[in-house]
């Protein structure tokens, strides 16, 4: 059973990982149960290599009797116990993105028209860039417009100011559509967790720059997108979504380019969305999606 978003009832998100053992599954929804809270959804994956526990569930209060606090009280004990690491939210609570982009606007455009379409279920609270290209685009969507504008010189003033506008706009999510700027160890380190980039390459190959170019001399028979998280590590983030389209000899590296834009575009909204509706956790390198 789902409760829509119309649900007269206070929904929430519980995403939590701890070490795996006989049990977890039954003394988590167990202490739900006990506090009175009403389940809708469980999702949970094992890893057998991590030896990792990870879990999603639904729940509202739609049960007399269920206080939030209190529950979240006994949750500690239990993460204590457990090695628990967990989060939860409200299903209502819209995050906040912060857009960055150079001067190529295919992933922006669908973002933003998946925002206005009210698929996206976060507020885009900016768009920043090192070009002007994009501010009509951005203007015309009603969305805030920030020209930071980049050298080798004044990089790090340039990322202290990205950093600002996230703090004062209270981000939750940078997304990197296509922002063709190396971010600093630094502030990669800051905000951790919360940033995604859309790589136009089938990660782990062809990193760095020009991809296709690399793709066509090697006559691959894939071409791919990935959207992963940022690390200082370049383009070896965690990776959440891939897209691939077939191509053969014959195609060209325009062709690919072309191709490209497409299943960029789609791999970073579906990460974006998949980050948005709290369905990812993180395990070391490695992602589950639930």
């Amino acid at each position: 059973m789902n409760v829509d978003n119309q649900s007269p009832f206070n929904q929430y998100i519980l995403k939590l990982i701890c070490p795996d053992r006989l049990g977890v599954m039954a003394r988590v929804t167990g202490e739900l149960f006990k506090q009175g809270a009403f389940i809708n959804n469980v999702q949970h994956y094992a890893d057998p290599d991590k030896q990792l526990f990870n879990m999603r569930i639904e729940y509202d209060d739609r049960t007399v009797g269920f206080n939030d606090l209190k529950f979240r009280e006994s949750l500690n004990n239990l993460a204590n116990e457990l090695e628990m690491t967990y989060q939860i939210r409200k299903s209502t609570y819209r995050p906040k993105i912060l857009i960055a982009v150079s001067k190529e606007e295919h992933c922006l455009n669908l973002l933003l028209t998946k925002f206005k379409a009210g698929v996206l279920k976060a507020d885009i609270v900016g768009v920043v860039s090192n070009h002007q290209v994009c501010r009509e685009f951005v203007e015309f969507h009603g969305i805030e417009f920030h020209h930071l504008p980049i050298t080798k010189e004044t990089k790090a003033e340039q990322e202290a100011k990205l950093f600002e506008i996230m703090q004062q706009n209270d981000v939750d999510l940078l997304v990197l559509a296509r922002y063709m700027q190396i971010l600093s160890d630094d502030l990669c380190k800051k905000i951790e967790g919360k940033a995604i980039n859309i790589h136009h390459s089938f990660l782990p190959g062809f990193k760095g720059a020009n991809p296709y170019q690399q793709a066509h001399d090697r006559g691959v028979k894939i071409i791919g997108a990935t959207a992963h998280y940022v690390t200082a590590d370049l383009d070896e983030g965690p990776i959440i979504v891939q897209e691939v389209k077939p191509v053969d000899h014959a195609t060209t590296v325009k062709d690919m380019k072309e191709i490209g834009h497409d299943i960029e575009a789609t791999a970073l909204a579906r990460a974006v969305r998949f980050h948005v509706e709290d369905r990812i956790l993180l395990n070391d390198e490695r992602t589950v999606i639930l």
